[in-house]
């Protein structure tokens, strides 16, 4: 590891995250320039969507079109990294890649390390929507949303039962938007 190793943002088009890492990982083995290139990172954070009533995670990333590069900043690496195809630039100006300053550089793989062990739950619903019940004794009654529990994945729905208007509560997996 060179010491003069800094973090460089490096924008890509968005969805080619995955890809230009795998292609720059690749080519920096096929050049022999293991020791100019540190972590590469693609800034996510897992998210728990409930998708036909069961819990799927999947990752969401923070900054769309963006990976994050440990490298020597020289003229030989940024021409590699500019090379790819996916690649548009790095952040900063044409001739002088901007490094992330050590407090950047610490509050990304700080939030990169908490968003591994948080995962966040989608809610897909709002406050005040009107859902339909699709499970339970309550299938096919119609309701608003009262309340979201996102942490025990249930809301309150205020149903009318009975000509009263009545609030229960069920697992998101139980309704859907109208």
């Amino acid at each position: 590891m060179g010491d003069n190793m800094q973090w460089y943002v490096v924008h890509t088009l968005t969805g080619h995250e995955h890809k230009v890492k795998k292609i720059l990982e690749k080519m920096i083995k096929d050049s022999n320039m293991e020791d100019a290139f540190g972590k590469i990172v693609i800034p996510v954070e897992n998210q728990v969507r409930i998708k036909k009533g069961k819990k799927i995670v999947e990752e969401k990333r923070l900054y769309p079109g963006y990976i994050v590069i440990e490298m020597e900043g020289n003229d030989e690496t940024l021409r590699l990294v500019n090379s790819i195809s996916g690649v548009t630039h790095f952040l900063g100006s044409k001739a002088k890649p901007t490094p992330l300053g050590a407090d950047e550089v610490n509050e990304l793989l700080k939030q990169l390390e908490e968003s591994k062990e948080k995962v966040v739950t989608k809610i897909p619903f709002a406050k005040g929507e009107r859902v339909a019940v699709t499970d339970g004794p309550f299938t096919d009654f119609v309701g608003t949303i009262e309340e979201i529990y996102p942490e025990r994945e249930k809301v309150k729905v205020l149903v009318v039962i009975f000509g009263r208007t009545t609030p229960i509560e069920l697992g998101f997996h139980q309704l859907k938007s109208l």
